[in-house]
């Protein structure tokens, strides 16, 4: 798409311009994006103020040019000029998108309201408990779970979601790498352990026990549910909050192989300062060379990635050499090969610190920024 955009952009660059658009919102639907996210695309590309107010969702966004949103309860909202161009979200409705400016959009415009009315009414359709039924047995109820994770549903429609899923006063968002999202009611946090969520404590189609850390070979591949990161506990109100948390903490989640070793789950209250680092650290920062001294160890020492990673993540040398199922003079050795490749002492306790930085840091340049 992006070369088509190029070419056209060659000929016409209205045309270009406008393929552009269709991949971009393309791109927001397939990731279900929320609908200030979609507001925010609109007026990010019209260059202008765009504006969502469907009173029948109870939905008022308005976001600036920049990025910025600025409404809320203590704005008192401008009403929509009668020559702005808008479009309505739902066919023959009222006009409920607006672009804050006169007159008629030019065609790059046009096309901005479109393809952004399409996705706002596929986001209004999935998260206001409009979802189409789907035949077969019954399915976990995505769209109340969606509701619940929307910052701009109103707290009402929140309410109503907390309730048909049955949930108690304390509950944790769910973030996974597959892209889909849970709660969790936190009520039973014994079935919360080692990072893994039990089955039963859980709504269907939640992070089950069965893949967790017991029971494996340290580096080998845990089978079950996809990486989760599990938000803290909070009412079901609060819950978009935990869920931000909780796509912080996918991001320290690994596979849990010897090329990325590491816990499928990952808690966001055990994340502590490192939490700071996910805002700063992405695929686009470049490395610092104690990231770049892990990556050649790896290459050089198949072993080494997962052996460093035990050796920082154990209390000791003899419980890191059990958990890597080897004898204690083997990891010894290993160990000190894998020294030599970094070029730092890692049984020290600033180079173990040195150490699990690095480990951070990389897992967090090959995980991709929450937004």
């Amino acid at each position: 798409m992006r070369e088509l955009a190029g070419r056209l952009a060659a000929l016409d660059p209205d045309a270009g311009e406008a393929v552009r658009v269709i991949a971009y919102f393309d791109r927001l639907t397939a990731e279900r994006a929320g609908l200030e996210a979609l507001v925010r695309g609109a007026a990010v590309l019209a260059g202008s103020p765009a504006r969502l107010a469907d009173p029948v969702h109870g939905v008022r966004i308005r976001v600036e040019p920049d990025g910025r949103r600025v409404d809320g309860p203590a704005r008192t909202p401008v009403p929509p000029g009668a020559d702005w161009p808008g479009v309505p979200v739902s066919p023959g409705g009222p006009r409920v998108l607006w672009l804050e400016q006169s007159g008629e959009p030019g065609p790059v415009g046009a096309m901005v309201l479109e393809r952004a009315a399409t996705a706002v009414r596929a986001a209004l359709d999935r998260t206001r408990g409009r979802a189409p039924a789907v035949p077969g047995p019954p399915a976990p109820d995505a769209a109340s779970v969606e509701v619940l994770l929307d910052a701009d549903a109103p707290p009402r429609a929140r309410e109503l979601a907390a309730r048909r899923l049955g949930l108690g006063p304390l509950t944790r968002a769910l973030a996974r790498a597959d892209g889909t999202a849970d709660v969790a009611d936190a009520t039973h946090e014994r079935a919360v352990r080692e990072g893994a969520v039990r089955e039963g404590a859980v709504r269907e189609g939640a992070v089950r026990e069965g893949a967790g850390r017991e029971g494996a070979p340290y580096g080998a591949a845990s089978e079950g549910a996809p990486r989760t990161g599990i938000g803290p506990a909070v009412p079901p109100l609060d819950l978009p909050h935990s869920y931000a948390q909780a796509r912080i903490a996918l991001r320290f989640t690994a596979e849990g192989t010897a090329a990325d070793p590491g816990h499928r789950w990952v808690r966001a209250e055990e994340l502590g300062g490192l939490s700071v680092l996910a805002a700063a650290v992405g695929p686009r920062t470049a490395p610092v060379p104690d990231v770049l001294a892990l990556r050649r160890a790896h290459a050089a020492a198949p072993w080494a990635l997962l052996t460093l990673h035990a050796v920082a993540s154990h209390a000791s040398l003899r419980t890191a050499a059990a958990a890597l199922n080897v004898h204690h003079s083997t990891l010894q050795e290993r160990l000190a090969h894998a020294e030599r490749l970094l070029g730092w002492n890692v049984r020290e306790p600033a180079g173990r610190l040195r150490l699990q930085l690095a480990l951070a840091l990389d897992r967090l340049h090959r995980s991709p920024a929450s937004t």
